[in-house]
């Protein structure tokens, strides 16, 4: 148990998992928003039309739902470095305190592990208009599929465990729209 570690994931590891985990949790993290400003070149897109997943951007007040897996010790070096090489294409590995929903009970955080995309990684595209985002979504596909399947799976994800997020459900109205 002291050797088990938290993951936090508010991006594809919200709705597509493919680690063994002990325990899945909704969780939050505060003072992070999630934005679609990180390019994707190896899931959902390719080199020279990189489509756009989610990264987590410093916001003061702002709190991000996700979801939270509890990786047990012996399978927790394995899990790290099967994530290492999923989110290769920009984010790092970041500690920071987490909370298992729906309500904490005045707890403190748990000791969490995120992987962020700042702008200084190659692929990150960074801010842009919703609907020149939503236009790139469309337009995008990679390995992993469609861009716009992310982003719809994804926003029916926080709409199950009863999460808002302004910006995905805004990008998501806009791919729809097409």
């Amino acid at each position: 148990m002291d050797d088990d570690l938290w993951i936090f994931g508010y991006g594809s590891l919200v709705w597509r998992p493919d680690f063994p985990f002990l325990d899945r949790r909704a969780a939050f993290i505060e003072g992070w928003s999630r934005r679609f400003w990180q390019g994707s070149t190896d899931h959902r897109g390719v080199p020279g039309a990189p489509g756009r997943v989610v990264t987590l951007v410093a916001e003061r007040g702002a709190i991000c739902w996700g979801m939270a897996y509890r990786i047990g010790g012996a399978e927790a070096a394995a899990v790290r470095a099967h994530l290492d090489h999923r989110e290769k294409g920009g984010y790092r590995l970041e500690r920071l305190p987490l909370f298992l929903g729906p309500a904490t009970d005045g707890a403190g955080g748990l000791d969490g592990l995120a992987y962020i995309a700042t702008a200084g990684n190659p692929n990150y595209l960074g801010p842009a208009a919703n609907e020149a985002i939503a236009r790139q979504i469309r337009a995008s596909r990679g390995p992993s599929g469609p861009n716009d399947e992310y982003v719809l799976r994804l926003a029916a994800a926080l709409r199950a465990m009863g999460a808002e997020d302004a910006h995905v459900f805004a990008i998501e109205r806009l791919v729809l729209q097409g």
